[in-house]
């Protein structure tokens, strides 16, 4: 069996830094083993390279002209393909609110290629892992760009419906915990093993704690689609940066979020707890136009997305991003000065641990060899999936032995 080995200057684990590592990789792209080398070792490699863990995107609902409502096994399979070019390893394939038949329909297609993708498997492109259910069970009052019509009250025979389609696949659900009926369904969905993040939500401080109490782990895209802070009534945003085990995604594409509020975000929640997330769309990867995000058109322009029909009358609503993990990795470094290893673990292995899958998020012997490359100057250059070398544009491509 052909083995691999890499060099690099540094590799970033999970809790920590191994100087000149080389790393075995088996010829089922695999590591075999990691050992600390010496700066002069003649190994192929890049010199000045620093190795960290592939990223981990669990908040993201297309990319390349695909929407993952779509519930094709090629719309998942083109997105999928896309991600692995900006350093992706995994992600969840995240709903939006639309007609309870639609949704079904596209969590148990959607599961189809959940069921093929095993962690370890030889599928080229990023992983799904699972899905983000991200509405219905939201708040109108904070709905965003999620259609009101189709906006249901907390339910739980209608999630356990929607969890029967997608075959277990529901590994993550946003919900506002204001709305009645919230909190049994927080309970029962965590009991029935689907992660359960606050979001697009109008609760008081009283009410947010109440969900975390029921077993609610984290919130999602922090700020955005919240009720704002207040030194009085500090609201759900305020209970999330004061929660210390409380996980916290964030869109860091300097559109969602201004720079003081995601150094505020890192600050509280700290290298622990803290996600970034992308929230992208079909439009990520793709020039400016008009663009589907579940059933409503979105129009693109200058790196933002709006609610066309809201833009029409005047009015702008954001509507996603087409912000990639590669850059909100590197925003994240430039708005807080936080450094590459303390980023990428935002990006790998937080949300990795925050759904119980902290493995995926580490570097160790045993695990799939997944990697991105980053150059000196701390750009991301390459990146390994599998042991295979992902081409910018293309399908991998075998790492020469």
């Amino acid at each position: 069996m052909n083995t691999t080995v890499l060099a690099a200057r540094r590799l970033v684990t999970a809790d920590g830094m191994v100087e000149h590592p080389r790393i075995a990789i088996d010829g089922d792209g695999m590591i075999a083993a990691i050992e600390p080398g010496e700066p002069d070792a003649e190994v192929p490699g890049v010199a000045e390279a620093t190795l960290t863990a592939a990223f981990f995107d669990i908040h993201v609902h297309g990319a390349a002209g695909h929407d993952a409502m779509e519930g094709t096994t090629g719309a998942l399979a083109r997105i999928g393909e896309f991600l692995a070019t900006k350093g992706v390893a995994y992600y969840l394939a995240t709903t939006v609110t639309a007609q309870v038949e639609r949704t079904l329909r596209a969590l148990d297609c959607n599961s189809n290629s959940n069921d093929r993708a095993q962690p370890q498997g030889n599928t080229d492109g990023a992983r799904p892992l699972g899905i983000h259910l991200e509405g219905p069970f939201i708040s109108h009052a904070k709905r965003g760009v999620h259609p009101p019509s189709e906006i249901q009250p907390p339910s739980i025979p209608l999630f356990e419906k929607m969890r029967q389609a997608a075959r277990g696949h529901i590994r993550l659900m946003t919900i506002a915990p204001e709305v009645p009926g919230a909190l049994d369904l927080i309970e029962y969905a965590t009991g029935a093993g689907t992660h359960v993040s606050v979001g697009h939500s109008d609760a008081t401080a009283e009410q947010t704690r109440a969900a975390i109490a029921a077993g609610a782990g984290s919130a999602t895209h922090t700020f955005n689609a919240m009720r704002r802070l207040d030194h009085r009534e500090p609201g759900i945003a305020g209970v999330v940066l004061d929660a210390g085990a409380l996980y916290a995604e964030l869109i860091c594409d300097g559109i969602h979020v201004a720079p003081e509020f995601v150094r505020m975000w890192l600050r509280a929640k700290t290298e622990e707890r803290a996600i970034l997330v992308t929230d992208g769309i079909s439009a990520t990867g793709m020039p400016d136009g008009e663009y589907m995000l579940g059933d409503f058109a979105v129009t693109v322009a200058d790196g933002r997305c709006l609610l066309t029909s809201d833009l029409r009358a005047g009015v702008e609503t954001l509507a996603g991003s087409v912000l990639t993990m590669d850059r909100a990795v590197a925003n994240l470094r430039r708005f807080t000065g936080a450094s590459l290893a303390t980023a990428v673990r935002l990006a790998s292995r937080n949300p990795a641990r925050m759904l119980g899958l902290g493995d995926l998020g580490e570097i160790a012997v045993g695990r799939a060899a997944n990697f991105n490359v980053y150059s000196a100057d701390g750009e991301l250059r390459q990146t390994i999936l599998r042991g295979r070398v992902v081409e910018t544009g293309s399908s991998p491509s075998d790492l020469p032995s």
